[in-house]
């Protein structure tokens, strides 16, 4: 088992942010990830919101905070947190492959995509029915491509897809999109983009790939197949919030509650970012968040042998 000062679950821009402010203040600082530091925003082509880059893609932003954080000693280890509890005073966390025991833990676990739950999404996962348009949006060059939801991300990973696609459908359950009006303002002016409101996917149908989408209208009742070649549902996503062995305080949808310093209702535990109950997910929230959370952690440690 090894120790450390504080431990940071999952290295997304707050668990690195968190890592750099932890690691500053001289503390023996570890950052968790099991799959590569950046999170989410490793794969987005380009981000324009955040302060500073007017545009910048997703991945050099990514590495640029992994670089400043290691800057101060953060230390970024690959392995999979899958439980968390309380032994005395300290915090043990078991991996995969090791334990590790802290006075604090920061939880930056982020959350993966919602699912639709829908006949042949299971089935025809990675062959036509995909969660990443950066990762798989080259796959369907000259194709005709469905996005489900009507959020920021749906609309444009939709209009990202435009680059591959003859045709895009957005097909939302709303009469409205709910995404930010800048977004919405460029699909509405993109030609290759077709929303199809108030409307519900019901099966996805193929043999061996994505062969078309039923969809089904909510207020008519009535059901249509679209030929498409990949659909990417963008509904929201689950929070990793279930890796407590003690009670954590979350919402109903399993957002973890915190206070205004960003601790949860276990006392030297925070949790930032996606995770955590909030008005939004953006890059500033996550950031902002990590910072508030390592220099409460450090305050937390000095009081330690008080």
């Amino acid at each position: 088992m090894r120790e450390f000062d504080v431990v940071i679950v999952g290295a997304g821009p707050g668990g690195l942010t968190a890592g750099l402010y932890s690691s500053r203040a001289n503390l023996k600082t570890v950052c968790v990830e099991k799959m590569m530091p950046g999170g989410q925003i490793a794969n987005t082509e380009e981000v324009e919101d955040y302060p500073g880059f007017e545009m910048i893609g997703g991945a050099e932003l990514a590495m640029k905070m992994e670089k400043h954080a290691r800057k101060f000693g953060l230390d970024i280890i690959s392995d999979n947190v899958t439980e968390i509890y309380t032994d005395g005073r300290y915090k043990i966390l078991k991996g995969d492959f090791d334990e590790y025991k802290a006075k604090a833990v920061i939880v930056s676990t982020g959350g993966q995509p919602r699912l639709l739950g829908v006949p042949g999404e299971k089935e025809l996962s990675g062959k036509g029915v995909s969660y990443c348009a950066i990762c798989d949006g080259a796959f369907f060059k000259g194709q005709v491509i469905a996005v489900v939801g009507g959020g920021d991300a749906a609309v444009e990973e939709g209009i990202f897809l435009t680059k591959f696609g003859i045709k895009v459908y957005i097909i939302h359950r709303r009469d409205q999109l709910r995404a930010q009006k800048v977004i919405q303002d460029r699909a509405f002016k993109n030609d290759k983009i077709e929303f199809i409101w108030d409307s519900v996917p019901v099966k996805i149908n193929g043999a061996e790939r994505v062969e078309s989408i039923t969809i089904k209208n909510v207020k008519t009742g009535e059901t249509k197949d679209l030929a498409v070649g990949a659909v990417f549902p963008f509904i929201g996503f689950v929070p990793n919030s279930k890796i407590f062995r003690d009670k954590i305080n979350t919402d109903d949808m399993g957002y973890i509650i915190t206070d205004q310093n960003m601790e949860t209702n276990q006392k030297g535990i925070w949790a930032i970012g996606d995770v955590r109950k909030q008005l939004c997910k953006q890059i500033t929230n996550a950031v902002g968040d990590g910072t508030t959370a390592a220099v409460a952690a450090d305050k937390y440690i000095e009081a330690w042998d008080d």
